[in-house]
């Protein structure tokens, strides 16, 4: 197939949920097991209509129409290095929204909310990428809409957010004036001491990696690590909230976990093929899952969204709930 067959084939699915023909709530909560980019347009299509030569037509329509419909909670128990073995925390996290139609529309957007209220965790984190943008958006969500949605989530601890490049690249304002409006706050290389005493960790978030496009592969990021951790001056334990996972390597031991969304977990995951669509200068090496590296932590959550096409392929939607400690 070629690439005018997926333009047609994902227009078909589009134009299908438009009609209705396709619901909202196809998806159905179940629980699953958890095992700077160069991500172009051009490259992306061009891989899509590889992967639709091989998978055929009904594959294509699973990918487009079902997957992204799904709703999966992905566990994990840990307790890394630098956290208190005593000191237990739930964390439920929210990734790679991307609000709009065909394949996050207002409907499967409350599913999502539901479902994290419904896990009850202390602490309710949200990783950027806020907004739907690509051609194919039929429909958009309005701003007041999606953010009245996140407004509803609830947890002891409450809720933080931090910006994806989407975030910066296509709608700054509009996301920033969003969640301001339904007092969810900010963490743009700021860290806050959150927990009651003997209990207390501190919660980082860092500016994007990648906020400013300055050419073919080239960007300039407004992230500060250094200035980040900078703000903690206390021994409490850190967790840090990066939008992409390619700051990594460059965390320090001192940081207990770091938590990650961008990569959507490669989207279309098809061996051979879907390493080569991860949106970062480290191939699959952070795409998805739990990631051990020299005793540092990362969790690089598959999301919820999808980017460039709607369409998702071995890589089901997912709220990731975590536990650390006790």
């Amino acid at each position: 197939m070629n690439t005018p067959f997926i333009t047609r084939a994902l227009s078909a699915v589009v134009a299908m949920r438009s009609n209705n023909e396709i619901g909202p709530t196809l998806g159905r909560v179940s629980l699953g097991q958890a095992t700077k980019p160069i991500w172009t347009r051009r490259r992306f299509l061009a891989a899509s209509a590889g992967f639709v030569g091989l998978a055929a037509t009904a594959s294509a329509a699973y990918a487009g129409a079902i997957e992204p419909f799904g709703l999966v909670v992905t566990p994990y128990a840990l307790t890394p290095p630098n956290w208190p073995a005593d000191r237990r925390l739930t964390i439920t996290v929210i990734a790679d929204l991307h609000a709009g139609w065909p394949d996050m529309p207002l409907p499967h957007i409350r599913h999502v909310i539901d479902t994290a209220n419904s896990l009850r965790s202390d602490l309710i984190v949200m990783l950027g990428d806020f907004k739907a943008w690509y051609a194919f958006k039929t429909v958009p969500v309005a701003d007041a809409d999606w953010a009245a949605e996140l407004a509803r989530l609830k947890a002891p601890l409450g809720t933080w957010a931090i910006l994806g490049n989407h975030d910066w690249w296509h709608d700054l304002e509009g996301v920033r004036h969003a969640l301001a409006d339904v007092s969810i706050p900010l963490l743009e290389n700021d860290a806050v001491l959150l927990g009651r005493a003997g209990q207390r960790f501190w919660l980082a978030g860092l500016g994007d990696q990648i906020a400013y496009r300055l050419g073919y592969g080239r960007f300039r990021g407004v992230d500060d690590l250094s200035g980040t951790l900078a703000r903690i001056d206390t021994e409490d334990p850190v967790l840090l909230l990066a939008h992409e996972p390619d700051i990594f390597p460059k965390v320090p031991a001192r940081v207990a976990l770091t938590l990650s969304g961008h990569t959507h977990g490669g989207q279309i995951r098809v061996p051979l093929l879907w390493p080569h669509l991860v949106p970062s200068q480290y191939g699959a090496r952070f795409a998805y899952g739990h990631v051990v590296e020299d005793g540092r932590h990362l969790i690089v959550s598959g999301g919820l969204g999808t980017s460039v096409i709607p369409a998702r392929f071995g890589v089901p939607p997912e709220i990731v709930h975590l536990t650390l400690g006790g």
